[in-house]
């Protein structure tokens, strides 16, 4: 039986936007090339742009809701550097810290009551109210089925969310020895507090990190796919906030590092990379340059220092501009396109994620 997909890989400045309908028997569309996709500003980026409009008025907000991303928190902070009120629902207050005593410290008020003259702001990663209204005004039906993806750096009230959210992929890796199917989630794990938020918002549907959805959608590409079979692919996602790669090997991810993007120079990416992707970077000197960190498996001989690389993101002209100097070394550079965009990849990644835990 057909089904429609909603198929969202929320970033910090795009939510990525596949409308998937499956073929009649439930299997894989026949032509991807032809699915409503869109790419919009993110629920954060929105929130950030209200909070400004309410700064440059001179207002005071509340923010309630639900944890989300906190890519507003430059807004807020710059709302509150402005000396202008402002006050957070805890439920709200996640999105932006774990830790209230922070909040509180820079003049944001926790309540579940706040004072009138506030302008109510809604937080969520997840609004069903706009999705259904901007499908309706496309003349797409309701979807059958959510599937999302958000980047989690998990619950850390008294540490880093840099080091948290490696530590999520540390222990993936460890537990699951990098098996893909199991970073698409059919029940969010307990420590991934933004995606269960997530996954309660659209209705139960399976959930993944963006890095993971990233992985999924560059084996969408069949060449990727067949070259991670043969000899191993590096997989370079450069997102707008975070810069990720990954060592994939037959359905297995064998390294991960992840990174702020733009925090490093071309040539230090570049070096990074080539270390990565031979097994010998080490996780201080990411931690060291402010990066999340970096982790492998024992890497199979197969594999051949995984030197066909896959490049994707919105950011990925910097990706490219690493590898340039350095493109010799490697086999080949792709940038795939699945369903024939790029910025979608994260989205179908979910949709491969869906069809590999049922074998449909």
């Amino acid at each position: 039986m057909r089904k429609r997909i909603l198929s969202l890989d929320i970033g910090s400045g795009t939510v990525d936007v596949l409308y998937y309908i499956t073929a009649d028997d439930g299997g894989p569309c026949a032509e991807p090339e032809n699915l409503p996709k869109f790419v919009l500003p993110s629920p954060a980026q929105r929130i950030a742009a209200r909070v400004r409009e309410l700064t440059a008025a001179k207002r005071g907000f509340y923010l309630h809701g639900e944890n989300m991303g906190g890519g507003f928190f430059r807004a807020v902070s710059a709302h509150l550097k402005a000396g202008l009120p402002a006050a957070v629902h805890p439920d709200s207050a996640w999105a932006l810290s774990d830790d209230p005593a922070r909040l509180e410290s820079m003049g944001l008020k926790i309540s579940t009551r706040p004072a009138p003259e506030l302008i109510p702001v809604h937080t969520a990663d997840y609004d069903p109210g706009y999705w259904r209204s901007l499908l309706a005004m496309c003349g797409l039906e309701p979807p059958d089925l959510i599937l999302a993806a958000a980047q989690d750096h998990g619950y850390h009230p008294q540490g880093s969310n840099r080091l948290g959210r490696f530590e999520l992929w540390r222990n993936l890796l460890a537990r699951e020895g990098g098996r893909l199917e199991a970073l698409f989630f059919e029940e969010a794990p307990e420590e991934m507090t933004r995606l269960r938020t997530l996954q309660r918002a659209t209705g139960g549907g399976p959930v993944a990190d963006t890095g993971a959805a990233a992985v999924l959608g560059a084996l969408f590409d069949p060449q990727i796919a067949d070259l991670s079979q043969q000899s191993g692919v590096m997989v370079v996602n450069a997102g707008n906030s975070h810069f990720l790669a990954f060592l994939v090997f037959r359905e297995r991810i064998y390294g991960v590092y992840e990174h702020h993007t733009g925090m490093q120079a071309p040539e230090a990416i570049a070096a990074d990379l080539d270390a990565f992707r031979r097994g010998t970077l080490a996780n201080q000197d990411v931690l060291d340059s402010g990066g999340h960190g970096v982790h492998t498996l024992e890497l199979p001989n197969e594999a051949r220092t995984f030197s066909h690389v896959c490049v994707m993101g919105p950011r990925r002209r910097l990706a490219d501009e690493a590898l340039r100097d350095a493109a010799g070394s490697y086999a080949s550079v792709l940038h795939p396109a699945p369903g024939g965009d790029m910025m979608i990849a994260g989205c179908f990644g979910l949709v491969r994620g869906y069809y590999m835990t049922r074998r449909v």
